[in-house]
């Protein structure tokens, strides 16, 4: 079961795409409608950017869309992408100009299925060593926010602050944040060496010393650094985060759990969901506690974690997994849902995990499903071989893909 936001106040949603004119009527037709329980052959049609009626059958009405049987699934929600982060800086100390990079981050997120976004952004910078990084979040936020109100962007921009716990500047960061910003999630990331997801040195040595060329020594010197900022700041910013998270109003959500403490103590704080728990251990507290519980897609197409934490497909199969997310490949989310409902042998149940349940969590009760009076966020979607392909996407009636 996935419980709601501790919030009562969703984040504001994106002025763009505008809804269809009125009198604009989309009609889809002859497609097999993925709905919230069952699948359905028939139509659905869209006014004024919402879904006004869905009928059953195969007939293609004068006008209409012929999708030929494809799937029509709704719009897919991303609540934690590093995506945006890889278009502003695609190479280490590579400062892409930022205008281009949300329009190319948009534009690929709506081409892979994704109408729903809460594009995750550091806060907290290290500003000491080779591995360190410096402050980019709020600036970034203005120009996501200047791009929102010209109407510039295809698919609904949310906003999602990761509170970096192991850094020296978590708190003066956040102080720079309003309610006016709408902050839809803020989530408590500690990536200190030796535990959570980098329980493992030598895996946070594999992705870290190679992006930023380090030598031996000073991965050695950037490891003891981190621990000491741990040490020094750690209590204090994970403390303020969580208060940080009530002021904006933002749903709270933990990363890395391992132990069944770290859950309680997510708990404890008021989170929404569980994002990445890295340990079956940590799931099962997460289910015992009401949280739901989020794995990252690319762990689902691989079979199995990048860092050597849990399986998701492992959880999948004792019923420990409720959200996908993305994480660091768009387009690997459509996939996993397809890869889940064959696991589970259950497509709906799995398009849920990346539309409907993502959509309670994050407090967007406007979307996420096929029905009546529903956001027209589509996706159409045909099938080569085992491989889902996107054939066409809405974002509130309007075509972004």
């Amino acid at each position: 079961m996935i419980s709601a936001p501790s919030t009562t106040t969703a984040p504001a949603d994106t002025p763009q795409p505008k809804a269809q004119t009125s009198g604009d009527v989309l009609h889809l037709a002859n497609a097999r409608l993925v709905l919230a329980d069952t699948v359905l052959h028939g139509s659905l049609t869209v006014a004024d950017g919402h879904i006004a009626d869905i009928t059953e059958g195969a007939h293609v009405s004068q006008g209409a869309i012929d999708c030929d049987g494809d799937y029509l699934i709704p719009g897919l929600i991303e609540l934690h992408t590093d995506n945006l982060e890889r278009h502003i800086e695609p190479r280490p100390s590579v400062d892409w100009p930022h205008l281009s990079a949300i329009l190319a981050h948009d534009g690929e997120l709506a081409a892979t299925g994704i109408t729903t976004v809460f594009d995750a952004m550091r806060v907290g910078s290290i500003h000491r060593g080779k591995g360190g990084y410096v402050k980019y979040a709020r600036a970034l936020t203005d120009e996501i926010l200047a791009l929102r109100k010209a109407d510039a962007l295809r698919i609904s921009h949310f906003l999602h602050l990761r509170a970096e716990i192991c850094s020296e500047t978590l708190l003066e960061e956040l102080d720079e944040f309003t309610p006016e910003d709408r902050i839809g999630i803020l989530s408590l990331m500690d990536h200190t060496p030796g535990q959570r997801q980098f329980r493992d040195i030598s895996k946070l040595k594999t992705y870290v010393a190679k992006k930023r060329g380090m030598t031996d020594s000073e991965f050695n010197d950037h490891v003891t650094h981190l621990k000491g900022l741990r040490a020094e700041f750690g209590d204090r910013h994970e403390t303020g985060a969580v208060t940080h998270a009530k002021r904006l109003g933002a749903v709270l959500a933990s990363h890395d759990d391992t132990t069944a403490d770290q859950v309680a103590a997510s708990v404890t704080h008021g989170i929404g969901f569980a994002e990445f728990p890295t340990t079956f251990e940590a799931a099962e507290a997460c289910r015992a506690h009401g949280a739901a519980i989020m794995m990252g897609a690319p762990n689902i197409i691989r079979g199995g974690s990048h860092s050597g934490n849990v399986s998701a497909l492992e959880l999948a199969n004792a019923d420990l997994l409720d959200i996908v997310s993305s994480d660091y490949v768009p387009s690997a989310l459509l996939l996993s849902a397809f890869r889940l409902g064959a696991l589970w042998q259950d497509l709906p149940r799995a398009i849920r995990t990346v539309t409907a349940n993502p959509a309670q969590v994050a407090g967007l009760p406007d979307r996420g499903e096929l029905a009546r009076g529903r956001r027209a966020d589509m996706v159409r979607v045909a099938s080569m071989g085992d491989t889902p392909v996107v054939r066409g996407v809405w974002s509130k009636g309007r075509q972004v893909g």
